[in-house]
């Protein structure tokens, strides 16, 4: 029987490969931390992301206009276990190049978790704006 405890380390360990590799813009591995049907809700855009080739697609798009992540910091962090889903609630504060421009966001995200027998994937992320 795994604890609690344990649990949560696991889930803190993919949630901080995820942001690891989103903060270091390595795409390939960010995207893999996502489940192919993981759904995405980011306050930026008009709709939802409905899998994890959506998203990709979007990703690719605003690499070919220059973005790239330059900085990511994740803080205030809660981990929710509900059996096999955690829920893993943070606040980011990003630091990204448009071109030659460069923005700093901050914002709250909530990344679900889905333990798939072997590892922890997530399958859903949703992004919104951190009130002033």
């Amino acid at each position: 029987m795994t604890s609690t405890a344990h649990l949560k380390e696991h889930v803190q360990q993919a949630a901080s490969e995820l942001i690891a590799a989103f903060a270091s813009n390595d795409t390939d591995a960010y995207f893999a931390a996502f489940s192919e049907d993981a759904t995405f809700v980011f306050y930026t855009l008009p709709a939802a992301l409905l899998s994890r080739a959506a998203y990709r697609e979007v990703w690719a798009g605003w690499q070919a206009d220059g973005f790239a992540v330059l900085d990511c910091q994740s803080s205030n962090v809660h981990i929710n276990l509900q059996g096999d889903v955690a829920i893993f609630m943070h606040d980011v504060a990003t630091r990204v190049r448009f071109g030659t421009a460069e923005s700093q966001f901050h914002e709250r995200e909530t990344i679900v978790l889905r333990h798939d027998g072997s590892r922890w994937l997530a399958c859903h992320e949703h992004l919104s704006a951190q009130p002033e």
